[in-house]
Order: C-alpha cells, then structure tokens, then sequence
C-alpha cells in the first residue's frame, strides 16, 4: 500500500506527523518514506510494508494531508502501475523530459576513443537538434584482453566537448560504485556543462550491490538494460531494487536476447515487449537496435536491418533510442561494425520521425474507437 500525501504538506508539518503516528500503531505495519521532488513541487509517498490488507483505505484518505491510497496489486511495488494509481510515468533530468508519452534519441560512440571523434559525433548531433548522447568510457567485455574504454581518464573532455556542442544528457556505462565517483567529480570540475545517465549494462542487471549503489544516489537518473539471458519479470525486479532504495528515475532497456534464434541478428530482437513493459510499470523504455542487430546488413528494399527494428519499436511505443554512431566506424575500439555513419544521422531521424507518427496516428485511432 502507498500512502501519498498531498503537495503542500512538508515533512516539518503537523499533518505529516498525524499521519505518521498513526501507521506506527498499526500492528505488523512497517513504513518507508520516499520524496519524489519535481520542477515544480515535492511529493511525499509512505510505502506501507506487511500485512496491509487489513488497513482501512478510506480511513487512511479521510486523514488530514492525504491526497490518495495506491493498494499494491503487483509485484513490483514501486515501479508497477496499480489499480487507481494515478503517479506520473516519468520525471525531468537537466531540461529534458523522459516519460512513457515522448521519445529522446541518444545517438553516439559505444565507446570514447578520440577527442576529435566525440567533437565530430556531437557536432553532427547539435546541427541534427539533438540534446542527448551516448559516450561510452567503461566498457565491460567478454574478452579480458579487449579495449575496456578510457575511463575517467577521458571524462573531462567529453563533458567539456558535450557542454559545448549542447548536449544535456549523456548516456554512460558503469560497472562499479566508483564510477559513479568519477563521474561526478569529473562533472564538478568542469562546471557541470552536461547531465549523466548512469546506464546498467546487461551483464550488470543482476549485479544486486551495483543496483542499490545507484539507487542510493538520486543525483543521476539511470538506464537499466534487460538482462540478456534472464526472464523480463527478472529484469523488472533488478530495477524494483533500484527503485527500493531511493532513485525511480529509472529508464528500462531491451537490448535483445542472446539465443540463437536470433540468427542472423547478434540478438533475438525483444521490442514486441515495449508495451508490455509500459502496461506492468510506470517506466519509460529505451530500445537498443545495434547491440540486438549487431550489423549493417540491409534488406532489399534499401533500409538497414538497423533501420526496420528501429522503426519497430517506435511503432510500438518505444520512448528513448540507444543507437551507436561513428565518425569512422573501421576505426571504432568497440562494436564497429554495426555502427552507423554520420552521413546516416539525417536518414535515420527522418526514419524515427516517420515510425513517431505512424505511431501516434494509432494510438489516436485507439482513443477514437472503443473496445
């Protein structure tokens, strides 16, 4: 059960207390308290843990302060859409929004490499008007002896280099706690010129102490990925635990299965499950075309595979793109082959945008004609 309190009451407040009292004299009641701060106002949400089914909803609602009560219906506690929850799908990070209604592309080096490069790759995206970007600085690979990115050793002048070209969000891998150190030390002393999105790899999903370290901090919002060999409902409660210990900016990726059934993509393409993740949780989604396709291959009708699962999960409702870009991809350290080339970025946003529309054209037609 979730108790959420109207805006105007602080925490300082005699509501806030009146409330509180009186679940602590509720027997087998456990409570967790969560702000969720906004542009405009602050929200306080009360998670009720134990045995809830015997607390009386409209008691709660008729104590002073309380705007609502959320029973609980599903598994994912915080992240879940429940029966006449009615808390947004999303949240604002560094002026740009994320919510399960938009759509934010990231396009951008898997993995740092040059400085000329990333000021190549963003300078083709602030001409596109773009405002997000990937930059890869830790990667984790399966081949000890491959390039394991930079490091904080590149991180100053990639935010430098982001700031001057505009961009607001970076999306960037971590794979330890003290990568998220670097990078918010690298940010301070370049004067915070861009955002960070903390991403969770795939192979990280299950990383439990990784997920309540970035939970923990509510500075960065982070893009968990879908582990690529575990159950989606598995992947869904690896984000219940970053959400369970503070941060639900929370964006959820697919990225493809690894299963050989798949073939001849790199992975078996998972964007049917866009809407499905939408219907089960109040997260945005983020689909990763280049790590499920994994090349440049095209069909015969001219348009990269890249191109057709993109538009596939556009079509479906997808809110945020993942997508690698290099200047020369032959002389990426990480996945070039499947990397689009800057003269692609105006094809492809021209493609994004069409796959948008046709998008929105159906979910209006939906809104139009009732079950």
């Amino acid at each position: 059960m979730i108790v959420i309190l109207r805006s105007d009451v602080p925490p300082d407040s005699p509501e806030y207390r009146q409330v509180l009292d009186f679940l602590a004299h509720k027997p087998n009641i456990t409570t967790r308290v969560h702000q969720e701060v906004g542009q405009i106002q602050a929200v306080t949400e009360i998670y009720l843990i134990g045995d809830t089914a015997s607390l009386d909803k409209a008691e709660i609602e008729s104590l002073p302060g309380v705007d609502r009560v959320v029973r609980v219906s599903e598994e994912y506690r915080i992240l879940g859409r429940h029966r006449d929850d009615r808390r947004p799908t999303g949240f604002d990070y560094n002026g740009v929004r994320f919510d399960q209604d938009n759509l934010n592309v990231f396009a951008g080096l898997c993995a740092v490499d040059t400085p000329d490069h990333v000021e190549r790759m963003l300078k083709a995206l602030r001409d596109r008007g773009q405002v997000c970007t990937r930059m890869g600085a830790y990667k984790p690979r399966t081949n000890p002896y491959a390039f394991q990115g930079h490091g904080k050793g590149c991180l100053p002048w990639v935010f430098e280099l982001a700031g001057r070209y505009g961009m607001k969000v970076i999306a960037m891998e971590v794979t330890h706690d003290s990568h998220v150190d670097e990078i918010r030390e690298a940010l301070r002393r370049t004067g915070n010129p861009t955002g960070v999105m903390l991403q969770i790899g795939t192979r990280n999903t299950q990383n439990f102490e990784l997920l309540r370290i970035v939970g923990r901090q509510r500075e960065f919002p982070v893009l968990l990925k879908r582990g690529f060999g575990i159950t989606l409902e598995e992947s869904l409660n690896a984000a219940e635990y970053i959400a369970s210990e503070g941060n639900r900016h929370i964006v959820f990726g697919l990225r493809g299965m690894k299963t050989n059934m798949g073939d001849p993509h790199r992975n078996f393409v998972d964007f049917a499950h866009v809407p499905a993740v939408k219907r089960l949780t109040r997260m945005p989604v983020c689909i990763d075309p280049s790590h499920s396709v994994g090349s440049r291959e095209a069909a015969p009708d001219g348009l990269l595979d890249i191109f057709h699962v993109t538009a596939q999960g556009v079509i479906a409702g997808a809110n945020m793109i993942l997508v690698d870009f290099h200047p020369a991809p032959e002389k990426a350290l990480v996945d070039g082959p499947q990397a689009l080339r800057l003269e692609e970025l105006p094809r492809f946003l021209e493609d994004v945008a069409i796959a948008r529309e046709a998008y929105e054209r159906r979910r209006a037609a939906a809104l139009r004609r009732p079950d």
